[in-house]
């Protein structure tokens, strides 16, 4: 087994266990990543403005056809970051995974 099929193992194994499925707009299937909210908290003088970035990560042969300002729904409990999303942005991370970058709709 060469490099790329051990790593694409190893990353399938990880998505098995421990990842997170997503059902974007006009994709057949659910899509296997990863959800983070993480909190940015920049701040305004003394203010923190306690702002987050939901991410969903996906390798990129998951990524095919998914495109900014489609539609995402997070499977996931609604503490936990569930909910409706609108991919704002493609971020290719360099490691074989791409950061959708997601805004929550209301």
């Amino acid at each position: 087994m060469d490099f790329r099929e051990q790593t694409a193992f190893m990353d399938g194994a990880l998505l098995d266990a421990l990842g997170d499925e997503a059902e974007i707009e006009g994709m057949a299937e659910p899509v296997p990543g990863f959800f983070s909210a993480p909190w940015l908290q920049p701040k305004l003088g003394r203010i923190n403005t306690g702002l987050r970035e939901p991410v969903f990560a996906v390798r990129i042969a998951h990524a095919h056809g998914i495109k900014e300002g489609q539609p995402l729904v997070c499977r996931l409990a609604p503490e936990d970051g569930g909910g409706r999303y609108v991919i704002t942005k493609r971020e290719p991370d360099g490691t074989g995974w791409i950061n959708l970058i997601l805004r929550e709709v209301r």
